[in-house]
């Protein structure tokens, strides 16, 4: 199957920017905003298309559209519309940087974007940081966090995962050995066979380690992982070992943990929604009802209110119940 066909997203036809910006002006332009045009525009063209649609803002009015998005709405459905008009190719470097900003670092935004793209990627993401933000994106992330957790994200950031190619059975067997050996077997844990193993190895041959390793110890690695670690560090390779056997599935859990219980992680929710809508959400929401017995719409519906609920919904594209 093609890259990026399993989006709830896809190209708006027949599409004019002119005409959605003369739209969107006209929704903000006075006392009041009809967020309703504003949604609907926003949420059902691409990112391509809405890059084009603020280029037209720009020459027809001399405003710029995001700073008219940011001044007429408010909270999270401002955050939302805001989100989903920045640049797909700067969607991950700007979460990252944020992530890595001011007090405290925000080890789940590393963690999710880190474990979940591709070497290509990721390679990408650096390269967009520095031309963006004038800073080497290593040394910001190297600056904030530390110990084991430090060092799998910084292998991680080299994008040198083996590209999937035949498997090697006997070199599986050693790795599952390996992994063995260095958790359950041990008094304490080798962190280090973990990372390597995990940051470096490829997806297929990685797959059959987890498939080997369950074989000769009995257990998944993840409980494993769960047992023989804790804290950030954890919840990282949980994550890489998610993503390795499944990303749709990965954020399925994701977004499900987002709005599970009180409260809902509307940071999350929004980022995943945004950066997932062009990509996989089809195959994200089929994981949700596969794993959780949920349909995200209707967890969306239940957990959100207002325009900020219709324009997730209207990202979310259906309902599986």
């Amino acid at each position: 199957m093609a890259k990026n066909t399993r989006g709830t997203v896809t190209a708006f036809s027949p599409f004019d920017a002119r005409a959605d910006a003369e739209a969107l002006r006209k929704a903000m332009k006075g006392l009041g905003t009809d967020e309703e045009t504003v949604l609907k525009i926003i949420t059902t063209r691409n990112n391509a298309q809405r890059q084009e649609i603020a280029s037209a803002f720009k020459t027809l009015f001399g405003r710029d559209l995001v700073d008219d998005l940011k001044s007429e709405l408010t909270g999270k459905f401002e955050t939302l519309m805001v989100s989903l008009m920045r640049p797909t190719y700067i969607f991950d470097a700007h979460a990252l940087k944020h992530a890595i900003k001011g007090a405290g670092t925000n080890e789940k935004v590393l963690t999710e974007i880190l474990s979940s793209r591709s070497p290509a990627e990721v390679k990408n993401i650096k390269q967009v940081y520095l031309q963006e933000y004038e800073a080497n994106l290593e040394d910001k992330i190297t600056g904030e966090t530390s110990g084991y957790f430090q060092r799998l994200l910084v292998v991680l950031l080299q994008a040198n995962r083996d590209p999937d190619g035949s498997i090697n059975e006997s070199l599986v067997e050693q790795d599952a050995q390996v992994l063995f050996r260095a958790g359950e077997l041990k008094w304490g844990t080798d962190e280090e066979k973990f990372i390597t193993i995990l940051g470096t190895r490829s997806v297929s041959h990685l797959r059959r380690v987890f498939d080997k390793y369950m074989t000769i110890s009995g257990f998944q690695i993840e409980e494993t992982i769960d047992r023989e670690t804790s804290g950030d560090l954890e919840k990282l390779l949980l994550a890489v070992v998610k993503c390795i056997r499944s990303v749709p599935a990965y954020f399925a859990e994701t977004l499900y943990y987002s709005m599970k219980g009180a409260g809902t992680d509307d940071d999350t929710l929004i980022r995943v929604m945004v950066s997932r809508s062009e990509i996989d959400l089809l195959d994200i929401r089929q994981e949700l009802r596969k794993n959780f017995a949920k349909s995200l719409h209707q967890m969306i519906q239940k957990d959100t209110s207002g325009d900020y609920r219709k324009a997730l919904l209207l990202l979310c594209g259906g309902d599986d119940e």
